[in-house]
């Protein structure tokens, strides 16, 4: 066994070790609790703001004076909380994007997606090929019972608008841009964005997806993916936002965007779970999630 891994600790263990590290803990066996359900190391990412500063970008392994790890379960829950109303808001912006790509491919060829003479020109390299096969795997795994009766009926060719129902996100995003010019900018049309923008939108948006789906950090999270936003001036609720797009908060703005220009309704749990925030946390205020001071005074955000 290499030298380097780490030995094993008991939960017994963990807590001594975040004590000796400065964590204060007033109740050790809620703390065992905590350790058990949700693991320490899925945990360190809520402790890290906690820990003290060697130098810009470096933490010591030590904690702050005044770490308190129920201020971790704090942030945590409310993590937690935001992920579940994330992907609830996020939803039906999925579900629009995947019936108004099936729908607009559909007119063109009722199995667009496998006519590469009918999408673009980028259908036309290993990118596609790669698709091609990624989707047959998702056809073949599929036990929904709208592929098994295409199968029994059709011999298992689904037509376009069938087909967007087994994509995962990130092939969705594929097939967008392998789709014609016209049809992107059709679709980027009815959510007030140009074609360019709302491919970014969705890249950007599959890795929100993505963690919410596998209990991942929404938290201080800062996120490579910076999507391309309207000119400015074009919606000033944008505008605000703009500065804040490596942030989570300004990246959940973008579905409001979203919701909002396809005509559905804001998402007001959304809004209220920000305005759950732990606040009495004041060594990590809610600016790092990159929410901005009045942006509540936001039509985007409704209270």
């Amino acid at each position: 066994m290499s030298a380097t891994i780490k030995v094993f600790k008991t939960y017994d263990e963990q807590v001594d070790l975040l004590v000796a590290r400065g964590m204060g803990i007033s109740d050790r066996p809620a703390a065992i609790y905590h350790l058990e359900r949700i693991n320490y190391y899925r945990l360190s990412g809520y402790w890290y703001p906690f820990r003290g500063i060697i130098a810009p970008g470096q933490r010591s392994d030590h904690f702050s004076p005044g770490a308190q790890f129920e201020d971790v379960i704090a942030l945590y829950d409310f993590d937690a909380r935001l992920r579940t109303a994330t992907f609830d808001a996020l939803t039906p912006v999925e579900l629009a994007l995947r019936a108004a790509l099936g729908h607009t491919l559909g007119e063109l060829h009722e199995c667009a997606h496998l006519t590469p003479g009918v999408l673009s020109s980028r259908a036309g390299g290993e990118s596609y090929s790669r698709w091609v096969d990624d989707y047959n795997k998702q056809l073949g795994r599929s036990r929904e019972e709208f592929v098994v009766h295409h199968i029994h009926r059709y011999g298992g060719t689904l037509p376009v608008w069938v087909a967007v129902e087994i994509l995962d996100w990130g092939s969705l995003t594929y097939l967008f841009d392998f789709a014609p010019n016209r049809t992107q900018t059709e679709i980027a049309g009815n959510f007030g964005l140009t074609a360019p923008q709302l491919r970014a939108w969705m890249k950007s948006l599959n890795v929100i997806r993505n963690t919410c789906a596998h209990h991942g950090r929404l938290f201080n999270r800062t996120h490579a993916l910076v999507p391309k936003l309207p000119r400015l001036g074009a919606f000033p609720e944008l505008d605000q936002a703009a500065p804040h797009m490596n942030r989570t908060f300004g990246q959940l703005t973008l579905i409001q965007h979203l919701r909002h220009q396809h005509g559905l309704p804001l998402s007001r749990m959304l809004a209220a779970v920000i305005r759950s925030y732990p606040d009495h946390i004041a060594r990590v205020p809610v600016a790092q999630l990159g929410v901005w001071p009045d942006w509540q005074a936001s039509p985007l955000w409704p209270t």
